[in-house]
């Protein structure tokens, strides 16, 4: 279903290929405009579908994944130009493994998932934006990097570890709440 949000999740799928060719031709001018773009877009086709009530299924599958894909090509570029430290990355990618594997574990062996995000996992997701355009401005010219960005960095990898635990806590609640009381 193709509405003015999902297309808006759409241009961010979009805006992946470009952002990576950028990168990779080191014109991090136009990555880092183009990275801005899409974290306005993000919170355009949020802010859009909540309020003229046009969520839909798509969009709640899509946009999360536009983030990560997003994400995961700026963080694991930026590792390979030495932007970000290759532990970093995997802690981003560890996160995120075991959220969709225990979402698929309890959709295939529980019930249908529901994923909703929690404050944490905004919170890690606005931080982890933030790490990565600080870091595109620095490689751009546009900011001087110093302590700042190691302390950015220490708050992400915070909210990437506890917003992991959590999703891993409450998920593993549900999952135990929905095979009943012990006998």
């Amino acid at each position: 279903m193709i509405n003015v949000p999902n297309a808006i999740t759409l241009l961010r799928f979009a805006l992946v290929p470009a952002i990576a060719l950028a990168m990779v031709q080191r014109d991090h001018d136009v990555a880092f405009a183009l990275f801005i773009v899409s974290a306005l877009s993000d919170l355009a086709d949020g802010m859009i579908a909540r309020h003229w009530n046009l969520r839909t299924r798509f969009g709640a599958i899509a946009d999360p994944l536009a983030d990560k894909l997003t994400m995961l090509t700026v963080t694991v570029l930026l590792v390979l130009q030495h932007g970000l430290p290759w532990w970093f990355a995997l802690a981003v990618v560890l996160r995120d493994s075991v959220i969709v594997g225990g979402a698929l574990a309890f959709h295939l062996l529980i019930a249908p998932v529901e994923m909703t995000p929690t404050r944490i996992s905004k919170l890690n997701t606005a931080l982890e934006f933030l790490l990565l355009l600080a870091v595109l401005a620095i490689r751009a010219g546009l900011v001087p990097d110093g302590a700042w960005r190691d302390v950015l960095l220490a708050a992400t990898l915070l909210t990437i570890a506890l917003s992991g635990g959590h999703y891993v806590l409450v998920w593993s609640r549900k999952a135990a709440r929905s095979r009943g009381p012990a006998i």
